[in-house]
Formats: C-alpha cells, sequence, structure tokens
C-alpha cells in the first residue's frame, strides 16, 4: 500500500503540485528520496528520521521509500518535510485517523519535530490556494498576514503535536492574535511630497498622468533641476496596494530573501546604474528576482539612465513590454512578475547643460550624440512620455499655494476607478491590450487625422501612436469624459516631443 500526502513546490513565483509518495518495503533498512531531489531536499531524511524517532514511531529497522511525484520536475526546497513525516506515520499506523483529502503540508522540520518556515513559503500558499486545497498545515510566520487570505483554512503548527490532534477534529492552538496587529495597513507617510516641489507645474502634470495610467516617463534636464525629487515625490501618488496584489509583492520579496520597506505600499526601487545586469533583470545559478521584479505593482526610478550599460538597458525591453521576466537555465526556466512604471532621469548631454540658459554647454556634437546614443531608440519608443525639465527661481512663498500629493493622490485614484470599470479588470491605460484599447476607447475621425499627421512630421513609429492614445485616454479619464476628447488628444501629443532645445535629437520612433 502506498500512502500519498499532497505538498507544493516552486518553480519562480509559480506553484505545482508535488504528491509525496510513502511505502514501507522489505530489504535493508533505510530511507530513500526519489523524484529528482536536490541537496536541501536529500537532507531531509536526517531530519524526518530524527523527528520519527522523537515521537516513538517506530520505522527506523525498515526500508522507507519517498518519491516525489512529478518525478520530472527538480525539487529545490526542504518544503516537504513536514508531509513526508505525516506520510511516513500513516504508511507505518502511527497515525490511525483519516487524512483530509483537501489538505496540503508545508513546512520544515527540526530534530524535535518542530515545523519551521522557509524561504518561498507565502508564495507556496498562494499556489496551493490556486490549486485548490482547501486546508493548509503551515508553520506561523509572524510578519505576514496569511490567516487574511481568502478561500483557503491555515491550521496553524507548531510541530508535529499540532498537527496529529487536528485530524481527530482537534484544532491547532495557534492564537491568531499574535499576527493580527501586524495585519492592518499602516498610514501611508511619505519623506516627500508634490508640495514642496518649487514650479515645474508641467512636470507635476505630467507624473500625475503617469499615475494615473501607468506610463513610463523619461525626464531630461540640467543638474539640479529637480529630476530627482520628482521621482521621490511620485510614489506619494500611487494608492495602497490591493490585498491581491500586496500577497503577489511580498510573496516576490520573500524568494529575493530581502524585506520590503513599506509592504502595504507600491514598492519604488531606484538601482545605482552600476548594477549588473542580474541584479537589474535577476538570474543566477539559482534564479532570484531582479530589482525589476522587486519594482511589481510600483515604480523602478533610473537615475542617471545614460549611465547605465547599454546592454542593461537593452534587457528592458521585454519587462516593459510584457510584464514579466522570463529566466532560462540550464536546470529550469523560471518566470517572475514584472509589471512596473518606469521613471528614467538624465542629462541633455555628458556636461548637462545643453539648451541651458544659464551655463554655456562645452559638448561636441559628436560627444553629445555618442551620450544620447546610450539609450537606445527601441528603449525610448517604449517611454510614454519625454518630458524636458530646465531650473526653476526660487521662490518659497509659491510653495504655500502648492498641491498637496493627497490632493492630486484623490484625482489619481478617480481616475483609476474609472479604468477598471472600464476594462473589467485590474488593467490601466498604459497596460491594458491594444486590441481592448482600441475597441473601448476609438478615436473620432477628426482626431486619427489629427494623430496621423503628427506621425508624419515626427516619423513616429506604430507604438509611439498607440502610446499617445493612451495617454489621451488617460487624461481624459482625469477629466470625468467618457470620451476622447480633442485637447486630450492634444495635449497627449505635447508630452511626447522634447521642448527644451530645437538641437537636441532623439533617436527614430521618439
Amino acid at each position: 500500500m502506498t500512502t500519498v500526502i499532497p505538498s507544493i513546490g516552486l518553480k519562480g513565483m509559480e506553484g505545482y503540485v508535488v504528491e509525496v509518495e510513502v511505502q514501507l518495503v522489505p530489504g535493508i533498512e533505510g530511507m530513500s528520496i526519489v523524484g529528482l531531489p536536490d541537496a536541501s531536499v536529500k537532507e531531509s531524511r536526517e531530519r524526518v528520521l530524527a523527528t520519527l524517532y522523537a515521537y516513538g514511531c517506530e520505522v527506523l529497522d525498515k526500508k522507507i521509500i519517498v518519491n516525489l511525484s512529478p518525478s520530472e520536475q527538480r525539487k529545490n526546497s526542504p518544503i516537504f518535510d513536514l508531509a513526508m513525516a505525516i506520510g511516513i506515520m500513516k504508511e507505518s499506523g502511527f497515525i490511525k485517523q483519516d487524512i483530509p483529502k483537501d489538505a496540503t503540508f508545508l513546512g520544515v522540520l527540526s530534530l524535535g519535530g518542530e515545523v519551521k518556515p522557509v524561504e518561498g513559503m507565502l508564495p507556496a500558499i498562494l499556489s496551493a490556494k490556486r490549486q485548490g486545497f482547501k486546508v493548509l498545515y503551515v508553520p506561523p510566520i509572524l510578519d505576514v498576514p496569511i490567516h487574511k487570505i481568502e478561500g483557503i483554512e491555515c491550521r496553524f503548527v507548531y510541530s508535529i503535536d499540532d498537527v496529529i490532534p487536528s485530524f481527530s477534529g482537534q484544532m491547532s492552538t495557534f492564537q491568531f492574535s499574535q499576527v493580527t496587529s501586524l495585519s492592518s495597513p499602516p498610514t501611508a507617510s511619505f519623506k516627500k511630497d508634490f508640495k514642496q516641489v518649487i514650479g515645474h507645474e508641467q512636470a507635476k502634470r505630467a507624473l500625475e498622468i503617469s499615475a494615473a495610467g501607468g506610463h513610463n516617463v523619461l525626464m531630461s534636464g540640467p543638474p539640479g533641476c529637480g529630476k530627482s525629487l520628482l521621482s521621490e515625490c511620485y510614489p506619494s501618488l500611487l494608492p495602497n496596494l490591493s490585498p491581491e496584489d500586496y500577497f503577489e509583492v511580498l510573496s516576490i520579496y520573500q524568494l529575493a530573501g530581502v524585506s520590503p520597506s513599506a509592504p502595504h505600499l507600491p514598492p519604488y526601487r531606484s538601482p545605482h546604474h552600476s548594477a549588473s545586469s542580474v541584479s537589474l533583470i535577476g538570474g543566477g545559478s539559482h534564479p532570484k528576482p531582479g530589482e525589476v521584479s522587486l519594482a511589481h505593482r510600483g515604480v523602478l526610478f533610473l537615475d542617471e539612465m545614460a549611465e547605465f550599460p547599454k546592454r542593461t538597458l537593452d534587457m528592458l525591453r521585454q519587462p516593459i513590454e510584457t510584464g514579466r521576466v522570463t529566466i532560462s537555465r540550464a536546470t529550469a526556466t523560471v518566470m517572475y512578475p514584472a509589471r512596473f512604471i518606469l521613471l528614467g532621469a538624465m542629462n541633455p548631454c555628458p556636461c548637462g547643460y545643453l539648451g541651458s540658459n544659464e551655463v554655456y554647454c562645452t559638448c561636441t556634437p559628436n560627444q553629445i550624440q555618442s551620450y544620447r546614443n546610450r539609450i537606445s531608440g527601441p528603449i525610448i519608443d517604449r517611454m510614454d512620455i519625454l518630458l524636458s525639465l530646465s531650473p526653476v527661481q526660487l521662490d518659497i512663498q509659491a510653495m504655500t499655494r502648492n498641491e498637496s500629493s493627497a490632493q492630486i493622490a484623490e484625482r489619481v485614484l478617480e481616475a483609476r476607478e474609472r479604468q477598471h470599470k472600464r476594462y473589467q479588470g485590474e488593467s490601466w491605460n498604459g497596460t491594458v491590450s491594444v486590441g481592448d484599447l482600441l475597441k473601448k476607447c476609438p478615436l473620432s475621425p477628426h482626431q486619427e487625422h489629427m494623430l496621423n499627421q503628427a506621425s508624419r512630421k515626427q516619423q513616429w513609429s506604430t507604438r509611439t501612436q498607440v502610446k499617445i492614445i493612451r495617454l489621451a485616454r488617460t487624461i481624459s479619464d482625469l477629466l470625468g469624459s467618457p470620451e476622447v476628447t480633442d485637447e486630450a488628444l492634444w495635449e497627449a501629443l505635447t508630452l511626447r516631443r522634447w521642448s527644451y532645445s530645437k538641437d537636441i535629437k532623439v533617436s527614430r520612433g521618439s
């Protein structure tokens, strides 16, 4: 007879059911684990046997075979310890009660039988819910309110002593009060607020549009004009993460082995321009999420964007377009989500003062062209808004008249709610499929003529023309208009043009 206990394996963010098959057979005593286990899974043998000995389950004189099915999928986590122990106890007759058929078991064992969490526990729990399991035996994770996950009953266990009695109807003694205090979202608090930004009204307007529709922005301007300050204020415009997004983002951070600074707020990542392509995109011998995945559902800010290696920047093409990263290795192919808003900031030239009225630019035309060529045409083509900045006069009194981030965020939230209602989901104007966009946001014949005329003059690509329609739809949402207005389309056209100097040339398609 064979006892089968379900558990969950992970391949990146994707989970799959692993059936832990246990059988006691005649032969030389010992325990064998098969099914492509790696070193961390093979070591489960000693932990499980020590636990069985501690609980008086006399199987040490028997031959135990444990098969992790599907056998062709490599297993790379000790998360199956608990399922192995329960399976052996049931197969040997130590556990008399029936084990729930809709239950799954996750956790690593100590030598004394204590159940502990492992890396990637949260994505495994979410995968168990998606696979249709109703009951989950899992160790408590005090910094994650997993008891708030709807659709699955989490039975928190500290040790095997908490698991076995539950099969006869006795629930776990774990107190939910230990995690309840951490489950309520904190009050949003940002160090930077748009009320602190002097001037730059056009830039604030562009960033409001970007936040409302999920549009990428590339800012260019001389040093000290406010590019970094505007980017640091930008997260204050975004609404809190929904419960589903919160757990998804937290899962990515758990897999990466880092802690989010503010879990309930959209993440804000700002890697240095010396960052490697692996740290930015993700990868390694055992693939881990990179900065683009850590910025999922939030903002990725690339300061001094032209200083990043061109090859590294070009790797952003797929994540920007598809919202995910696929990492292929000899042992496995994993996929991580990467749906973020990209903010880029750069100087117009190597010295930074091209087009300035105060400081003379010392760069030669060849230097300027070489500097700008560091950002390829396809990357610029994927930016929705091209924003030109210049220094402003310091006027402290003007700060009292500035709108706060909270006031702007209210309009952003209203515009996003209109988009969710229109697309019947969580898509924004900046990320919805082209088919749905053109179907639900048609242009009038006059507007099509206006767009075609501007596109021929600017030599815009098809992608750029679609982005202009996306921008126009977001601007109309901010105005509360059910249709794309002529004024919104005209404003969208201006947001795709560099405006600080006629001498600046950008790659074709921008």
